[in-house]
């Protein structure tokens, strides 16, 4: 884990962000004290998993009457 000051990350913090492996981290100091850290990310985004809120949602009732309080508000 490296670690910089506040001063060097403002001045370099685009070549800092360019050389940033995914995972790595490094931590941000003033003053001698962490105040932030910059932790690498992959460039691929998450992809959704197919069946993973299976059985999470269940259905009570398939019918209207559970309606019939809101029909003030229906067109």
């Amino acid at each position: 884990m490296l670690t910089m000051t506040l001063e060097e990350a403002q001045t370099h913090l685009a070549e800092v962000i360019a050389k940033l492996a995914p995972g790595e981290e490094i931590t941000i100091t003033r003053d001698a004290r962490p105040v932030a850290k910059l932790i690498g990310q992959s460039g691929r985004q998450p992809s959704p998993v197919f069946g993973r809120g299976e059985g999470k949602v269940v259905i009570v009732a398939e019918d209207d009457d559970h309606l019939r309080d809101f029909e003030d508000y229906m067109p």
